[in-house]
């Protein structure tokens, strides 16, 4: 199955967030079945852009992630995961660029890049993550053990949470942080919904998560997920909250998705689309929609 290019017209986006992937920053051992590896539900070539809203201040910018690669980390073939925005928040520039590569095989980080600048500070990681001997080094020299040889960083981690069965009502501690410190996060889903979103309405089933990081404000961060209710868990909508902007809404705007190969959902992906119509959109991408559920 080639990439399906789905383009839904909207007005020039929203926002900074350095946050929202701050929160994404820990795991353990998910629960139900998350050991083995089934197909995964993204790919190379998936790339999915947002307009970011503050609560406080309107329209501040625009995002994107995606996923790019293979790329050959140590002689093994990973996954390179990206996230990258920029925006204006009043006289602050707010700028996030962040790089994981990933063990596709075993959803293992095998290392992790972020350069971060925002009006409280400025950073620079660089980590190298050893799955295999539980360790990981930064470009300062700092070290420390993992608590897993399926290490995840605060990238990766939403890729994870997009693997997972997700029942509703369901609680769990993950401890899956490549640095101990920042474990465990608490997951829970709180329940499905039906989402009205720029691209249209779409079915989805609503995640918070919540990350101890004693170097963040309030040394905990709350981020909420809404991922789209099918086999592809896309993130339609990311919502966090951070000091000066207030809340951040993350809005998919535009997607490409990769090949992910065969499985039973894959007719389910059209073709191409480039009408500004959300309905016309969504029947191209066939993502479901409430039309779609089952009548009890």
């Amino acid at each position: 199955m080639r990439p399906v290019d789905f383009i839904a017209r909207a007005a020039p986006a929203a926002l900074a967030l350095p946050a929202a992937l701050a929160l994404l920053t820990a795991a353990a051992p998910a629960p139900v079945g998350a050991q083995s590896a089934p197909r995964l539900p993204f790919a190379p070539g998936e790339t999915l852009i947002y307009r970011i809203t503050s609560s406080r201040f309107g329209d501040v910018g625009e995002g994107s992630m995606g996923v790019a690669g293979p790329e050959s980390v140590r002689g093994r073939e990973a996954y390179l995961l990206h996230f990258d925005f920029r925006a204006k928040i009043t006289f602050f520039t707010v700028e996030d660029r962040t790089r994981s590569w990933v063990d596709p095989a075993g959803l293992a980080s095998l290392r992790y890049h972020k350069k971060e600048r925002n009006p409280l500070a400025s950073r620079t990681e660089e980590v190298e993550i050893h799955p295999e001997e539980l360790r990981w080094v930064d470009a300062t020299g700092r070290n420390g053990r993992s608590p897993t040889p399926a290490p995840l960083d605060e990238l990766s981690f939403i890729y994870f949470l997009r693997t997972l069965p997700l029942a509703d009502g369901e609680t769990s501690e993950l401890v899956r942080h490549f640095d101990p410190e920042r474990n465990p996060v608490v997951v829970r889903v709180l329940g499905r919904e039906r989402l009205r979103a720029p691209i249209g309405d779409f079915e989805t089933v609503v995640v918070e998560m919540k990350v101890r990081d004693t170097g963040r404000f309030g040394g905990q961060g709350t981020l909420r997920l809404h991922l789209t209710d099918d086999a592809q868990r896309l993130p339609v909508r990311i919502e966090t909250s951070v000091p000066l902007a207030g809340t951040l809404v993350l809005d998919l705007i535009q997607a490409t998705l990769g090949d992910v190969g065969p499985g039973p959902e894959a007719d389910r992906v059209g073709h191409s689309t480039t009408h500004s119509s959300a309905d016309t959109a969504q029947n191209f991408l066939r993502i479901p929609t409430a039309a779609d559920s089952p009548a009890h």
